[in-house]
């Protein structure tokens, strides 16, 4: 996402070339708050797990021009009073230098109130809401494409290709979700071949859909578009097949594009669409990086690394990428200038990752993948 550049060079400016908190001669501390326990804990958990990993793989080389990574979490459970929690210790008494990974939309723009202050950067969220570069900028770096701009080209190619005109919605009314619903709302508006009609939203530990199914069926819904736990969007979608509702097109965001939802034994999850700002590991499981990184990630934990995993691991190396290039003289501006000078293909996301100083969105790509066999298959790719 681009912003004015004298804005960015302004506020950049204003800043003072302050080494901030969590920074000694031998230890740079990075926090995170996840859902490690709540309903997006499969994505949590695992972007933990493989970042601990690379961390600690760092570390035993010797660390970053001699300073060890030292990577606090803590965990939300998705609940707005424990992540505010989480933020305040990490801010105030492990005294951060930098959040990475932490997960969820409304859990990061809270955190923002606490971190802006103290001049901590936000690195590779577990969000793709475009509120992920809200203001201050300079502070901030998304890793990939935008739940908004995922659901406008889904439901682009659905209307092209799959034969859709009405567009409906199924959410939890957070930041996230409204993200889900105002994509549809928009591409409605300026898209003449599809209409928005319907919509449900749902709290985050509903399970009951079929009286919101019915209703959006009876609507004459032909995309429905996901913004849900995926515990829920796995009950959507056994429901939907119960009620024999195969017509409808559910297409969910990177919120959805998980692992765990394409192996549902039975094939629940067959035919669920998801746009996302990478491609599916097990497609590449092949290539000598994803295989290195799966590989090590199953000996570490004794499982393949799911989605979650992929997205823990890209986002560490990454934010290892930008402090190699800030040089032994680490302060938020060095590091800050060397993240907008990161250009590089990263083979976990499978996408060209590109910052600059007015342009704070790491991946611009969109891929498109349909569940299929117990598989997600890319179907298409949009730049």
């Amino acid at each position: 996402m681009r912003f004015p550049r004298i804005l960015a060079i302004a506020a950049f400016a204003a800043t003072p070339a302050l080494a901030g908190q969590g920074v000694s001669d031998n230890e740079v501390i990075v926090g995170s708050v996840s859902d490690l326990s709540g309903p997006f804990a499969a994505f949590g958990a695992p972007s933990v797990r493989a970042a601990q990993m690379h961390f600690e793989a760092v570390n035993a080389a010797g660390g970053v021009h001699g300073r060890k990574i030292r990577f606090v979490v803590e965990d939300s459970s998705y609940q707005m009073p424990k992540a505010l929690q989480g933020y305040n210790k990490l801010v105030n008494r492990d005294k951060v230098f930098a959040m990475l990974l932490s997960l969820g939309t409304p859990m990061n723009l809270a955190g923002f109130k606490l971190t802006t202050p103290k001049n901590i950067p936000n690195v590779f969220p577990m969000s793709s809401a475009r509120q992920m570069l809200s203001e201050p900028v300079r502070l901030r770096f998304a890793g990939a494409s935008f739940y908004y701009d995922e659901l406008r080209q889904a439901a682009r190619y659905m209307a092209a290709n799959g034969g859709v005109s009405k567009l409906c919605a199924m959410y939890i009314p957070t930041d996230f979700g409204k993200e889900i619903k105002a994509a549809l709302v928009d591409e409605a508006k300026a898209n003449a071949a599809l209409t928005y009609v319907a919509e449900t939203a749902h709290k985050p530990d509903e399970a009951d859909f079929v009286g919101s199914l019915q209703k959006l069926n009876a609507a004459g819904c032909g995309m429905i578009g996901l913004a849900l736990g995926i515990r829920q969007t796995i009950t959507v979608l056994g429901t939907a097949k119960k009620l024999g509702l195969a017509k409808l097109k559910f297409v969910g965001s990177s919120g959805a594009f998980h692992t765990v939802i394409a192996k549902v034994p039975g094939g629940v999850t067959e035919g669920l669409y998801a746009a996302a700002g990478w491609s599916d590991l097990a497609a590449r499981a092949g290539r000598k990086a994803e295989a290195a990184f799966i590989a090590a990630y199953k000996t570490a934990h004794g499982k393949f690394p799911g989605t979650g995993a992929l997205l823990g691991y890209a986002g560490a190396v990454g934010f290892t990428m930008a402090l190699e290039k800030a040089g032994r003289e680490l302060t938020v501006d060095s590091f800050l200038k060397a993240m907008e000078s990161l250009d590089y293909y990263d083979p976990y996301l499978d996408a060209q990752v590109s910052y600059s100083a007015d342009d704070h969105q790491g991946a611009d790509s969109i891929v498109l993948s349909v569940v299929e066999k117990g598989g997600w298959k890319e179907i298409a790719r949009f730049k």
